[in-house]
């Protein structure tokens, strides 16, 4: 038995697949942007990996807390912030 619509539920999640991953990559480069920077180390080693968002630096925590003047806020709230507002855009 052939599953009806089955062409059209793929195609649908195709594009959900497609809209996640934008979503993903937005998040990846607002994170990045808001990342403090004094000698481009925390920019740098900071990456979209398949789950979500690497920063690969043994003070990651520590500007994320709000220590630098840069990112009072740290960066993940302000990401967050900025995805909500991405979402209801598309």
């Amino acid at each position: 038995m052939a599953l009806v619509g089955r062409s059209k539920i793929r195609a649908r999640l195709t594009e959900v697949d497609r809209q996640v991953n934008r979503i993903k990559d937005y998040a990846a480069e607002e994170f990045r942007s808001i990342t403090p920077i004094r000698t481009g180390n925390a920019r740098s080693k900071t990456r979209r990996v398949q789950q979500g968002i690497e920063a690969n630096y043994h003070y990651a925590t520590r500007l994320n807390d709000g220590y630098s003047k840069q990112a009072p806020d740290g960066m993940t709230k302000p990401t967050v912030e900025a995805i909500q507002a991405f979402v209801r855009r598309i």
